[in-house]
């Protein structure tokens, strides 16, 4: 990179660092130095009552400014009015008549609120610009034994970049050469560095420890888990829930009947009941203050965006406040078993010797004829073999037989492994039989290995659970959730699993249409399903269900894409999580609502029945909407404690 082009970097940060202060904190000072205004003309008033109303002036137009600006720009663009203006109406209405002080205190409180909610949609969008932060400008790529610092868009796939000790990896890729721990917080939320050498995968954004790391870059800049992390937080600060978006529909009809009753008390009283303009218009200005409905507007949006703030922190992405909600409501999990359920990866699990042969031996000739084949079940048989220790040739006259197994010479011999159908007829025994019935039985795959006129042994693998799936499983039956298997693979094996994770309803050896069914067949049973999956088989089920949720890290495109909520560090385990925050949430809306309606009408009724002074109305009223506010940000917490807790 050139010293014109670090130049430019630097310079584009620095903008960005101070426009996020402004952004952070302008609001925050301007209503503090309101604050200070008003104390000031406060102060002057029992001497200079002109200087005190030129300070009133300066509180009316540094606390109201913002939200003067978001009202008119609502009343402008969309012909529409909202609560920004009808408090600013009612601040100007007080102060029309004298009641400087009540008019600039209002402009205060609702100042301040309006910095806590921002600094709460602040708090919430954090996560992005830590993320942002976090991500590398540039990369040291290594070629012909030289360094080149280029950006890492640069980058392709393929390319060897040198990451050294306290680096952050610029890219997704597989480890060369060099060990070294590395920080991966930034995507799995877990603050323990894992060690990485040469084979292992590594992400963009995560943070190198003492050793170097020539990495192979495996996918693009931005096309890494970290660049699709990114768009996904973006994703869920832009997507509204229903209940916001009714709550913003209701806060434009219900700001026009306020300025109409409004508009009413002004005009009838005193020709009906003989008030003075005065204390008619004093009433009506308390009512358009009371009967605001800032809290009820502040109800929603802090708690949900504080939520999918926490989830975030814990590796739980939601796509948008509807999906919190939606999970909150969910009654049944659906799960697809390979790459969520387990690992995705068979491991051999048994190895069970014939005819005087040790367990050793029947693995070493496995391995040596499994060699040249790229079936995933032969590289773990091999893989097994290297890990023992175990020595393993090269066969010859090598064929594959789909949908059977292998033949081919070793040590001048002809062998075949492969499925139990695949044994010669004449080596069938009762010892194979029962051997092969017991395996199966437990979930796993059979390879048996003979040669001509002699049954050498049996190999038995399986896709190993995850660790956490059995706690998961757990984890949401306590929470009163009927959990399920969707799976395209053998009715025994998904059995097998499913006892062992206590799971009760399996469906197995469904195509993808046939899990669409069951998803469809449980939301008529539940109403409210999850499914959960990683593959372009599972994409159709994850669309089809209420809440779809996807594998960040082992998850295909086409399920990232399709899902509601991404697992980033597939902890599925973290579901029972995300489940909890959802029903947390909705509880803490639901407080917040009839909270805020409670206050609003016991404010209306007291207006009407003994009438209330503006400070009143306006402490009560600013007052409650900076309680829903705060009560919103107790989500934070929430993935705080969770975060610190590792679930």
């Amino acid at each position: 990179m050139t010293t014109s082009e670090t130049l430019t970097v630097s310079s584009a940060k620095a903008r960005r660092s101070g426009k996020e202060w402004l952004e952070r904190y302008g609001e925050g000072m301007a209503a503090l130095a309101s604050g200070v205004l008003i104390a000031v003309a406060w102060t002057l008033e029992k001497h200079t009552h002109g200087v005190a109303v030129a300070f009133y002036l300066l509180a009316f137009a540094v606390g109201g400014f913002v939200k003067a600006k978001e009202g008119l720009m609502t009343l402008i663009e969309e012909r529409d009015l909202d609560v920004n203006l009808l408090m600013i109406v009612a601040a100007i209405g007080a102060a029309c008549i004298g009641y400087w002080t009540e008019g600039a205190v209002l402009i205060f409180i609702f100042s301040l609120s309006g910095a806590l909610e921002t600094y709460t949609m602040d708090r919430s969008s954090r996560d992005i610009s830590s993320l942002m932060d976090l991500k590398p400008e540039t990369a040291v790529r290594y070629a012909d034994g030289a360094e080149t610092v280029v950006p890492i868009e640069r980058l392709a796939v393929g390319d060897l970049v040198v990451v050294k000790p306290g680096e952050r990896i610029p890219a997704d890729g597989v480890v060369k050469e060099g060990a070294s721990s590395v920080n991966q917080a930034s995507i799995t939320g877990e603050s323990i560095p894992v060690d990485k050498g040469a084979g292992d995968e590594v992400f963009a954004g995560t943070l190198n420890g003492q050793g170097a790391l020539f990495v192979e870059v495996a996918k693009t800049s931005e096309s890494t888990l970290f660049a699709k992390m990114i768009r996904l937080v973006q994703e869920a600060q832009s997507e509204k829930p229903a209940s916001q978006l009714f709550m913003e529909r209701f806060e434009r009809i219900y700001a026009r009947l306020v300025l109409l009753v409004s508009a009413i008390l002004i005009a009838v009283p005193p020709f009906l009941l003989g008030w003075s303009w005065e204390a008619t218009f004093y009433k009506a200005m308390v009512f358009l203050v009371v009967a605001s409905p800032c809290a009820l507007v502040a109800s929603i949006m802090p708690a949900m965006l504080s939520a999918i703030s926490s989830g975030a922190r814990i590796g739980v992405l939601f796509k948008g406040g509807a999906h919190l909600d939606h999970v909150a409501g969910v009654k049944a999990i659906a799960f697809d078993k390979t790459g969520t359920l387990t690992a995705g990866k068979p491991v051999v699990t048994d190895v069970v010797a014939f005819g005087g042969y040790e367990a050793d031996e029947v693995l070493r000739i496995a391995a040596s004829l499994e060699s040249l084949s790229e079936h995933p079940l032969a590289k773990a048989i091999v893989g097994e073999a290297r890990s023992r220790g175990l020595a393993y040739g090269r066969p010859t006259d090598f064929r594959a037989l789909t949908g059977s197994g292998i033949q081919a010479r070793w040590d001048g011999d002809l062998w075949k492994i492969g499925k139990p159908a695949f044994v010669d007829e004449a080596l069938r025994s009762e010892e194979l039989a029962s051997a092969v019935d017991r395996l199966e039985e437990e979930g796993k795959t059979v390879a048996v290995l003979h040669r001509e006129g002699e049954l050498v042994g049996v190999v038995a693998l399986r896709d190993e659970i995850r660790p956490e799936a059995k706690r998961a499983v757990a984890k949401l039956r306590k929470l009163g959730i009927e959990v399920a298997m969707l799976t395209g693979d053998r009715s025994r094996t998904a059995s097998a699993i499913a006892r062992e994770l206590g799971i009760g309803r399996v469906y197995a050896e469904l195509l993808p249409e046939e899990k669409v069914a069951k998803v469809k067949e449980l939301r008529r049973e539940y109403g409210s399903v999850a499914m959960v999956g990683d593959g372009v088989n599972d994409a159709p089920a994850l669309a089809s269900a209420t809440v779809g949720i996807a594998m960040g890290g082992a998850g295909s495109d086409a399920a990232l894409e399709t899902a509601d909520l991404v697992l980033m560090n597939d902890d599925i385990g973290r579901i029972a999580d995300a489940v909890a925050l959802g029903r947390r949430t909705r509880r803490i809306v639901k407080q917040n609502v009839v909270f805020a309606l409670a206050v609003i009408l016991a404010l209306i009724a007291s207006n009407f029945s003994q009438g209330i002074a503006l400070p009143l109305g306006v402490v009560g009223h600013e007052g409650s909407t900076i309680l829903v506010i705060l009560n919103g940000l107790r989500m934070l917490r929430l993935g705080k404690r969770a975060e610190a807790s590792g679930g």
